[in-house]
C-alpha cells in the first residue's frame, strides 16, 4: 500500500456529491447509451475489429483470474492482493468485472487504485466497466483500457428539457494529469503485462472457450447495437462465459438486463444454440452462486464483487427461490450468519450497545435459520433467545415468505444503497473474494476463494465455493 492511504468513506457528502450522476440518470434520463454510441464508433473509426475480438493465443488448457469491484484504493482492496497474487500463478489473464475506480472513476485515480494494487499481477487485465466507472463519462476506463482520447464536448440540449436539467448538474470528466498517468503506467509496463481491448464491450476467443465482456452503463441496460453485436457473437456452439457488469440473479431475484428496442440479455444466455455455461456479474460486491436449470443444461450465475469495496450484505437476502433455484442450491460468502455476526459487532461497538448487538456465529447462523426456514450455514447447537430474534430483525434479516407480508419493509434495497456502504470495515475479517477460473477442453472449474485481511488467508487463501461444468 502507499505510505499514505485516505479510506474511501460513503457518509462523506464530498463522495455523495461526486457519484450525482447515478441520481440524475434515474430522473432525469440515462445518456449512457448515446455515449456509449459515441465512444463506440470513435473506436471504429480508429481500426477497432466490428467484432471487438481481443486477439488471444491461449492453450487448450488455460487458467485466468476474475475479480470485480476492486478500486476503492484503501486497506480492503489492498487485502484481496496477497491471496490473488498466489492463487493467480500460472494464470493467462484477469477480468475485471465491474467498477474498475471508486467513485467515478476519474483516470486521475487509476494510481493507486489499479496501477499499484496489480503491479506484481504478470499477465493482461481486461475490463467491464460498472456504473461508477461511467460517472465520469468513462473517459478514465476508454483511456486506460483502450488508450483512447477524451470525446469531443457534445452539442447543447433543448432548454429546460430533461436533457438540460440532467446536463446543468452532471458532473464532468476529471481533466487527465498527463504526468501522473505516466507515472502510474510504468507500474504495469511490461510486456508480458501490456493488454488493449478495443471498447467498452468486446469478446475473446481463449483456448475452448470464448469469453464475452458487455457494458451494462449506470442502469443496467445495454443499447441496441451493443444487444445486436451480443446475438452475433454469441451464436455458434462454442462453449462461452459471459462477463458483465451487472448480475442477471441478484439477492433471490431475476435481473434479465434489458436491450434497447425489445429482449433482454439473459434470453439470449439462455438460448440452446448460444451455449452460455456460465454468467459473471459485478455490481453486488459478495459472491453468490445460482445454477440454474434451463432445459437438460446448467447454466451457472455468479455474482462475483467482492475484489476490494465495501461488502454487500448476505443475511437480507431471503430465502432463495428463483429460476427453479432453491436454499439447497445456493451459496454465498459471506454466509448469511457470518454476515449478521459481523454487523452485530459493528453496530455494538458503534451504538456502544454490544450486550445486546453483538452475536456468536453460531447464534447469528441458529437465528437465520430459524427465521428463514432453512439449514443452519453450519453446524450449530446454540438457541433462538428473545435477544437474539430481537437483533436479527433490528439489522433487516427478514422472515419466511408466507409471513409478514403486510409489514414487510424494503430492508434489502436501503442495506444495498446507504447502509452496507456507510458499515464499510477496515478491520478484518473483511469477506472479500475473487474467483480462479480453468479450462480444460472437457470441464471448467470455477473456485471462489476468500480474502479476509487475515494472515493466515493471504498464506493459504481458503476455497469458499467450487463449480464443476462439463464442456464436451
Amino acid at each position: 500500500m502507499p505510505a499514505r492511504v485516505r479510506n474511501l468513506s460513503w457518509l462523506n457528502p464530498a463522495v455523495l456529491w461526486r457519484s450525482r450522476n447515478d441520481v440524475l440518470a434515474r430522473r432525469f434520463g440515462d445518456p449512457t447509451n448515446d455515449e456509449r454510441r459515441r465512444w463506440v464508433a470513435r473506436q471504429l473509426r480508429a481500426g477497432a475489429p466490428p467484432d471487438f475480438a481481443i486477439p488471444r493465443d491461449d492453450p487448450s488448457s488455460f487458467s485466468f483470474m476474475v475479480l470485480g469491484d476492486t478500486g476503492e484504493g484503501d486497506a480492503p482492496q489492498y487485502a484481496v492482493v496477497p491471496g490473488f497474487l498466489r492463487m493467480s500463478e500460472g494464470t493467462r489473464f484477469a477480468v475485471i468485472a465491474s467498477d474498475v475506480i471508486y467513485p467515478t472513476g476519474s483516470v486521475n485515480e487509476y494510481g493507486t487504485k489499479f496501477f499499484r494494487p496489480y503491479k506484481d499481477y504478470d499477465a493482461p487485465i481486461y475490463a467491464v466497466p460498472g456504473n461508477h466507472d461511467w460517472y465520469d463519462g468513462l473517459g478514465g476506463f476508454m483511456r486506460v483500457f483502450c488508450g483512447a482520447p477524451e470525446l469531443p464536448p457534445e452539442g447543447r440540449p433543448r432548454l429546460l428539457s430533461r436533457a438540460w436539467w440532467r446536463r446543468l448538474f452532471w458532473k464532468n470528466p476529471d481533466r487527465p494529469d498527463e504526468t501522473r498517468l505516466a507515472e502510474a503506467e510504468s507500474l504495469r509496463s511490461r510486456p508480458s503485462q501490456r493488454a488493449g481491448q478495443p471498447g467498452p464491450y468486446w469478446m475473446m476467443d481463449a483456448g475452448p472457450i470464448r469469453i464475452v465482456g458487455i457494458d451494462t452503463g449506470i442502469l443496467g441496460g445495454i443499447d441496441r447495437e451493443q444487444g445486436a453485436w451480443l446475438r452475433r457473437v454469441s451464436q455458434g456452439p462454442r462453449p462461452k462465459i459471459l462477463i458483465t457488469g451487472k448480475p442477471l440473479y441478484v439477492d433471490g431475484a431475476h435481473h434479465p438486463g434489458p436491450i434497447e428496442g425489445g429482449g433482454t440479455v439473459d434470453e439470449i444466455v439462455q438460448d440452446p444454440a448460444c451455449n452460455y455455461v456460465a454468467a459473471i456479474g459485478g455490481d453486488i460486491h459478495n459472491y453468490q452462486h445460482y445454477p440454474v436449470k434451463v432445459g437438460d443444461r446448467t447454466i451457472e450465475y455468479v455474482v462475483s464483487g467482492g475484489g476490494g469495496a465495501f461488502m454487500h450484505a448476505t443475511h437480507t437476502i431471503p430465502r432463495v427461490n428463483v429460476g427453479g433455484v432453491g436454499e439447497d442450491d445456493f451459496r454465498c460468502y459471506p454466509l448469511r450468519g457470518d454476515c449478521l455476526a459481523f454487523y452485530g459487532r459493528m453496530y455494538g461497538r458503534r451504538l456502544r450497545m454490544r450486550w445486546l448487538f453483538e452475536l456468536t456465529g453460531d447464534e447469528a447462523a441458529a437465528v437465520i435459520a430459524e427465521r428463514l426456514g432453512i439449514r443452519p450455514g453450519r453446524e450449530t447447537t446454540a438457541s433462538v433467545t428473545w435477544r437474539t430474534r430481537l437483533v436479527a430483525t433490528l439489522l433487516g434479516v427478514p422472515g419466511r415468505p408466507h409471513r409478514h407480508r403486510r409489514f414487510r419493509l424494503p430492508v434489502r434495497k436501503a442495506y444495498q444503497r446507504f447502509l452496507s456502504p456507510a458499515s464499510a470495515s477496515y478491520e478484518p475479517p473483511l469477506f472479500k473474494s475473487f474467483l480462479r477460473v480453468d479450462v480444460t477442453p472437457e470441464r471448467l472449474r470455477i473456485r471462489c476463494f476468500g480474502a479476509s485481511g487475515c494472515r493466515e488467508h493471504e498464506v493459504a487463501p481458503p476455497v469458499e465455493d467450487e463449480i464443476t461444468i462439463p464442456l464436451a
